[in-house]
């Protein structure tokens, strides 16, 4: 058996700068950070005296003879390449899915279960894969293969974990430059950020369709904003200024929203409202948008005031981390 954890992320600037259709033009840049919420998947090979070759956990259950036969596309395909490869031949497997955090909710979740199940497959069939390898071919699964329109800022920050600024050039490489490493400095800034759910799950693909095609389009001048904000995070970070940055969020989340008329709903306008007046200074909707987790930042003197006023919604305190994906597990029987 082996099991593999795999951090989910926040994107705090840049975001929209990691897709391909845009950074292979203009270049992208964004800001991230992974953070102390996981995914869990293990796999064991499956005993032969089973009706079934595949069992397969998450929210169902699914137990087939063929790989053709799984319901669950990044199960299906990152075995189908294993298969390819010889490496699967009669062996059967058990699969298991769980996580800290719901899917379909801006945390990065799809990408993150992407990284795991890869780095899972290739330590389980192969050996122990280096991060930069493992976010190449994550990113090349949910764009090639499942023709997914996602970013590739997620499975880079899910691979190598950390506080970083990661950097997307024109010729589809990526530069991954560590901003924040002190644990200290980390740990202070985490207390002043909580993340608020909204209530709502959403289907990322249906919603950053929209926004892509926008985005690219029609709202160059956003992008090269968005990527502006970054630039003015990394100066407020060196000069230590997290409330300033705090603030900086609102000019991210009133771009975001501009772009397209299903990012933003009634009920989410609202809890950003009520999060400005109840103490947060700033805030972005994470994620594609319709949903999902809020990220807000509150200053450390009126946390306790916001968590009371907030507490008919669901709030989650967290800390950065630093691993990306790793194995926690692994044996030979």
């Amino acid at each position: 058996m082996i099991i593999s954890k795999t951090p989910y992320r926040i994107s705090f600037f840049g975001g929209g700068s990691d897709y391909p259709s845009w950074y292979r033009k203009h270049g992208g840049q964004v800001l991230s950070a992974t953070i102390d919420k996981y995914l869990y998947i293990s796999c064991r090979l499956l005993p032969p005296f089973f009706n079934h070759r595949f069992r397969i956990v998450y929210s169902k259950i699914e137990q087939t003879k063929k790989i053709e036969q799984i319901k669950h596309r990044v199960i299906k395909e990152a075995l189908k390449f294993f298969e390819k490869k010889n490496f699967l031949k009669k062996i059967g497997l058990e699969i298991h899915y769980d996580g800290d955090l719901p899917s379909k909710s801006g945390m990065g979740s799809s990408s993150s279960f992407v990284v795991g199940f890869l780095n899972v497959l290739n330590n389980f069939f192969l050996k122990d894969i280096n991060k930069r390898t493992l976010a190449q071919e994550s990113i090349f699964l949910e764009q090639n293969v499942l023709k997914e329109t996602v970013g590739s800022q997620d499975q880079v920050a899910a691979s190598y974990g950390g506080f970083n600024l990661i950097t997307f050039e024109k010729k589809n490489i990526f530069k991954v430059q560590p901003v924040i490493t002190n644990q200290n400095i980390l740990n202070n800034f985490s207390n002043n950020l909580v993340l608020v759910f909204t209530g709502i799950n959403r289907l990322a693909n249906d919603i950053t369709i929209n926004y892509v095609k926008n985005l690219v389009n029609k709202n160059k001048k956003d992008i090269f904003e968005v990527i502006s904000h970054t630039k003015i995070a990394l100066k407020l970070i060196k000069g230590n200024n997290y409330l300033d940055f705090g603030r900086l969020l609102n000019d991210t989340w009133r771009i975001k929203k501009s772009v397209s008329k299903f990012i933003s709903n009634q009920k989410i306008d609202y809890i950003y409202d009520f999060a400005l007046q109840n103490g947060a200074v700033g805030g972005k909707l994470l994620g594609a948008g319709g949903g999902g987790f809020f990220l807000f930042y509150v200053p450390r003197d009126k946390m306790k005031y916001f968590l009371k006023k907030l507490s008919h919604f669901i709030t989650i305190p967290f800390k950065f981390e630093s691993d990306g994906s790793k194995i926690i597990f692994k044996s030979n029987n």
